[in-house]
């Protein structure tokens, strides 16, 4: 019987399957493909974060140096802030792991991810630790390490804290600690079912200069990593600027580098390099028995290549192959298997592509396939078959030069398909990590593809399979062809209209929406709520209809319901049935979608929290200046206020007055360039008894405010409060934000997520009252995050304290204190 090669899931699924189109490479890019099969050298980068790897080192090393190159990233950067939208914490994470893959598609490292979240700013690693499981996490880089078997290990920070963030100290540490533990198997058993113990040969530290911190020192080893690639057509840092400026949500984009760039390192585990980074480590083939043979075979390879007819080394790749194949088991081998039928794949002009002509496979319905293969160079090929969730085609259908072969076939979703989710959110997430039971999808950095195609061909005598992620590709008419992912998805989907409902002052009842979008034709069933503690139908909750009929595909209905006898706090959750009752459907699709990375779906319960809170306001019209993006004004229409959303247009042409306050959103004066113009304007409406409330702005080398803000100068520093927990002191206890309409107590500061206050301020002139002082464990207290300043008839606040973050999240004395600085300006007496 003939043998059928096969290319690694998981080694692909790491990379490659979930990217946003099928791949082709350019002669260049195959010649030194080629040429890296040669190389046995591999480097794997740590750090914390989406966007703390040096893209400009990892682009050398993996393009220049042609060593396998990984980037391990503690978190998925859930708790940064996001300059193109409102998305925080898990949506965040997401949008930032996608900006890294497109980042690494780039630069040509591998990508790596920890189970740690990223819970926000941290000021040392024994904080990062408390919320992270430091063994947990630290199981997750021994695991990573012993799979990617990296001879060499960089760091980008310190253990001894120069990095400054806890997260960035704290990756240094796992790293140095998993130097001994990933060659220990006393140390994680679990993981030697999968994988062996692993000796790195050394752990250097990436040394920096990054403002007022230089650690960098010539007696250290330095490398030039600014080099230019002929065959690539540009340099390092140009390739890694591309890289960089794809962490668009972080507003990193930077200008390409040109010229001498060196990178300084210094060892921290294992001995000190002082010619090369791999130093004392043989990258060849000769340390693998038998491999002096392959080692020539690249050779040949690479010298007889023909870059106008790449075909021509489809034959010698094979025969490469069949020789890696009759090696021992080795780490290398299957890299280097993998290696080379991508080539065999590129070099023979092979197109292969599976897609549907519908986003969604909808559980329970039908959805057809569509096969395109082109034999564009016209190599010996056939296709003999294909494999998809247990079910084989034979065939035999040659493929002749740069001829289309189309066929289709149309499969049944079984209502036991699992729907498309991040592996990561299946189950419910601790504080500091999320719950990843699977030991193999550890690391993984993309959700599973909901189908793969194994496609079999036989080319130049030899059959091999192909894997294929199934695509939803189609024409958009400005963008032109695009590839999303395929998504399996239930045959309804639940969106209330609300996910937080504030119940305010006394009212026991709520009434709010539910969408349902039928995606199966004909689906017959009803809706229901139930607690989200015990699955048991919710008392006190009705709806206008229960019954439901999809008569056509992608029908919305609506249904309105009504919560009553409302005393405390509580979840509801919206779930349907099928007729059969056999079918619990309970799930909202969220969608994520930005031009720069492929659309982001995952899935929820359909809940509804019910938060009862004893919230007075005062004023009803409000004016929001939306700056990066944020979820205030939603949380403000919750409260009664009626919300007007100021743009360019509405600020230029509409007087001001008629609002009892305007607040401005998050990092607006960062973001939008007219606002500095209307200056007066804002002054002009504070002096006549208005109120403007100054959301936190950013003052750091990404991005800084151009313009003037308050009435009085003021500085926006750094200084932040990170412990959601910390003691809150009232500095001016008679002051009306803490009394009218609510009376402001230490309860009001029970129950905030991730942090008290960012980008506090400093008062330079003495004109602003400082109301609230609050400190970090061992830190002086700080109380610059609420400034307010009377300036002529009206208020003027700047506040770091991240409302945010709490008026999402249900925090009650979030909500009360911002009631209480709307109302500034029309003080009553106590």
């Amino acid at each position: 019987m003939k043998k059928t090669f096969t290319l690694s899931f998981i080694l692909i699924l790491s990379f490659n399957l979930f990217s946003q189109s099928p791949q082709t490479w350019t002669s260049a890019e195959v010649y030194l493909a080629i040429r890296k099969l040669n190389v046995l050298g591999s480097v794997l980068y740590v750090a914390a974060h989406p966007d703390d790897e040096n893209t400009r080192l990892i682009a050398y090393l993996s393009k220049d140096k042609l060593y396998r190159t990984g980037y391990l990233s503690m978190t998925r950067g859930d708790g940064g802030q996001n300059l193109i939208g409102d998305e925080q914490g898990i949506d965040l994470g997401l949008i930032r792991t996608q900006e890294l893959l497109s980042a690494r598609r780039i630069d040509g490292g591998e990508q790596f991810f920890t189970r740690a979240f990223d819970f926000g700013y941290s000021k040392n690693p024994e904080e990062t630790f408390t919320k992270w499981d430091k063994e947990k996490i630290l199981s997750d880089v021994v695991w990573v390490v012993r799979k990617f078997q990296p001879d060499v290990i960089i760091t980008r920070f310190p253990t001894s804290g120069e990095g400054g963030h806890g997260h960035h100290t704290a990756s240094a540490i796992l790293a140095n600690e998993a130097f001994a533990a990933a060659a220990d198997p006393t140390r994680f058993i679990e993981q030697l079912k999968y994988v062996q113990p692993w000796q790195v040969k050394r752990i250097l530290w990436n040394t920096f200069n990054f403002g007022n911190t230089n650690t960098q020192r010539e007696d250290q080893y330095k490398l030039d990593v600014g080099g230019y690639n002929p065959l690539l057509g540009k340099s390092y840092g140009e390739i890694a600027a591309e890289s960089r400026s794809q962490h668009k949500s972080q507003g990193f984009g930077v200008p390409a580098g040109r010229g001498e760039a060196l990178e300084y390192f210094t060892a921290t585990k294992g001995d000190q390099p002082n010619n090369e980074l791999l130093e004392g480590i043989d990258i060849s083939w000769r340390k693998i028995a038998g491999g002096e043979v392959i080692e020539k075979m690249v050779t040949a390879l690479a010298s007889s290549f023909d870059f106008l007819h790449p075909e021509k080394s489809v034959k010698g790749l094979v025969q490469l192959y069949k020789a890696l194949e009759a090696m021992p088991a080795n780490n290398w081998k299957s890299k280097k298997q993998e290696e080379t039928l991508r080539l065999i794949e590129q070099c023979s002009g092979m197109w292969i592509d599976v897609f549907t002509n519908e986003q969604f496979a909808v559980q329970t319905d039908s959805i057809r396939f569509n096969f395109q293969f082109n034999n564009r160079l016209g190599v010996n090929a056939t296709i003999k078959g294909f494999s998809v969730d247990g079910y084989d085609s034979l065939m035999n259908l040659p493929l002749t030069r740069n001829r289309n072969l189309n066929f289709n076939k149309t499969f049944f979703v079984p209502a036991t398909k699992p729907i498309t989710q991040p592996y990561w959110l299946e189950n419910k997430m601790e504080q500091g990590y999320f719950n990843v039971n699977d030991q193999t999808k550890i690391g993984i950095p993309d959700v599973q593809p909901g189908y793969i195609v194994n496609v079999k061909a036989n080319i130049e005598g030899e059959d091999f399979n192909f894997s294929r992620a199934v695509k939803y590709r189609f024409t958009d008419p400005v963008r032109g062809e695009l590839y999303w992912p395929l998504v399996v998805v239930p045959p309804v989907l639940i969106t209330p209209s609300e996910d937080l409902k504030i119940v305010m002052n006394g009212n026991d009842t709520a009434n709010g929406s539910v969408s349902l979008k039928g995606l199966k034709k004909d689906f017959t069933g009803k809706i229901l709520a139930l607690s989200a503690i015990d699955m048991k139908p919710a008392p006190n909750v009705s709806f206008s209809s229960q019954r439901i009929r999809v008569n056509s595909k992608n029908q919305v209905l609506g249904f309105n319901y009504l919560s009553k006898n409302i005393t405390t706090s509580k979840t509801i959750l919206i779930a349907v049935t099928d007729t059969s009752g056999n079918n619990l459907i309970k799930s909202d699709r969220h969608e994520i979608k930005y031009d720069h990375i492929p659309p982001i779906n995952y899935f929820h319960d359909a809940e509804v929290s019910l938060k009862v809170l004893n919230v007075k306001t005062y004023g009803k019209k409000i004016g929001y200046i939306v700056g990066a993006g944020d979820k205030v004004p939603e949380a403000l229409e919750q409260m009664g206020y009626e919300v007007n959303r100021l743009n360019l247009k509405e600020i230029s042409k509409n007087p001001l007055d008629k609002f009892d306050a305007i607040i401005v959103g998050v990092r607006a004066y960062n973001t939008l360039d007219w606002i500095g113009s209307y200056y007066d304007k804002l002054m002009k409406y504070v002096e006549q008894g208005g109120n403007l409330i100054v959301q936190y702005n950013t003052n750091n080398f990404i991005s800084n405010v151009r313009s003037k803000i308050g009435p009085y100068d003021f500085t926006i520093t750094r200084n932040r409060v990170t412990d959601e927990n910390a003691p809150v002191t009232f500095l001016k206890p008679e002051h009306p934000v803490l009394n009218f309409p609510n009376k402001i107590s230490q309860d009001d500061f029970e129950g905030w997520i991730q942090e008290r206050s960012i980008y506090d301020a400093a008062d330079t002139t003495g004109k602003f009252e400082k109301i609230l002082a609050m400190n970090d464990p061992g830190e002086k207290p700080d109380d610059g995050s609420l400034l307010i300043a009377k300036y002529g008839r009206g208020y003027f606040t700047y506040t770091g304290l991240v409302f945010f973050r709490e008026l999402p999240a249900g925090v009650p004395g979030a909500y009360r204190l911002l009631a209480n600085l709307i109302a500034l300006n029309r003080k009553k007496a106590f």
